[in-house]
């Protein structure tokens, strides 16, 4: 088993290396599902591809047992200013991998491929499909939502993201609400005109004010920011339009809708949400998968940061190598060791593991 562990930890260090020297965008994904899907391939397993989204079910699958998803994504953002290496060079400085891409997420790629390659052919009570997708940093439409259908009824999901290996029970969810109050335009010089920046003050006043009654003891209370605001042509003429945006982070006591409605009622400008479906999720604390990880000396906690999870209508657990602190940061890396212990922890929590 060591062994085996050991040569598979190996396999997935060399790959990562290939992922990062690999240019990965979001919608340009393509050269890494193929290195993905060449990987799998070499280890005796026949994936499947739908765009840029790549994924393999268990061998022995059985319609009969319950099913459960690894997934995590091979797209990266673009890297920013400030970096002392090359992002796509892929630089091993002893422990330390450095590259983009190398903590978000692909140290959570290489390790869920590893272990399911090491846990597919084994004896367990339920299927396993490890889907490796495009998309994440976006929360792109051809991504993981695209999938879900092709993949069948799943009971849970593990979703790869740097958490230390520790257990994210809960996850923010996010709304972009573009929002527009209307006025009538007049000249600045005389008492005309109905002025659309102040109307807009007026929501964007009670909107700091205002506190989202539910708070939950792992994400804290619904958090809106605005963060953009637009209003005018020119000095002399009043306003009719002014445009402002609002970042609202939800917990997992409020479905996103709910928050819009009520936020209608209360606004005079237009709220637009952009989308509704990255809900916040919560997965039990007695959940079995969250005992064993407890046991396993994990750590459970609340995610501020968005992911996948907010598109999966089942249980899931977030759960990775690497710490979310370095991701899109300048010099982003991972250490080997944390990838060798993901894929052991990873191993760890699901054999044995029964519903």
């Amino acid at each position: 088993m060591a062994e085996l562990i050991s040569q598979l930890g190996n396999d997935a260090v060399d790959l990562l290396s290939r992922l990062i020297k690999t240019p990965s965008f979001s919608r340009e994904e393509a050269d890494t599902a193929t290195l993905i899907q060449a990987f799998l391939a070499a280890h005796g397993v026949q994936a499947q591809r739908q765009q840029n989204n790549v994924w393999a079910v268990s061998q022995h699958f059985d319609a009969a047992k319950p099913t459960i998803l690894l997934n995590s994504h091979h797209d990266t953002v673009k890297p920013g200013a400030g970096w002392q290496y090359d992002p796509f060079g892929a630089t091993l400085e002893g422990d330390k991998l450095i590259g983009l891409g190398s903590n978000d997420a692909g140290a959570s790629v290489v390790s869920m491929l590893a272990a399911f390659l090491y846990l597919q052919r084994k004896d367990i009570p339920f299927n396993l499909i490890c889907a490796i997708t495009a998309e994440e940093e976006i929360s792109g439409a051809n991504g993981i939502r695209s999938i879900l259908p092709e993949l069948g009824e799943i009971d849970l999901g593990i979703v790869g993201e740097p958490t230390g290996m520790n257990l994210a029970v809960a996850e923010k969810g996010l709304i972009v609400l573009d929002c527009t109050a209307h006025g009538k335009t007049g000249h600045a010089a005389r008492d005309e005109g109905e002025n659309a920046l102040y109307k807009a003050l007026v929501d964007i006043q009670w909107l700091r004010e205002f506190q989202f009654p539910l708070v939950s003891p792992l994400l804290g209370p619904v958090k809106t920011t605005v963060t953009q605001i637009n209003a005018g042509t020119q000095h002399n003429v009043v306003p009719d339009r002014c445009q402002f945006v609002i970042d609202v982070r939800t917990n997992e006591l409020y479905q996103n809708q709910e928050i819009i409605d009520f936020l209608r009622a209360k606004f005079q400008s237009e709220i637009t949400p952009r989308s509704t479906h990255l809900n916040s999720s919560r997965i039990s604390e007695k959940h079995p998968l969250v005992q064993k990880g407890l046991a396993m000396g994990k750590s459970a906690y609340g995610s501020p940061t968005l992911s996948d999870q907010s598109m999966m209508p089942f249980e899931t657990l977030k759960m990775g190598p690497g710490a979310s602190a370095r991701s899109h940061t300048p010099d982003e890396f991972i250490l080997v060791s944390e990838i060798q212990a993901g894929i052991r922890d990873y191993i760890e929590l699901l054999t044995g593991f029964n519903f």
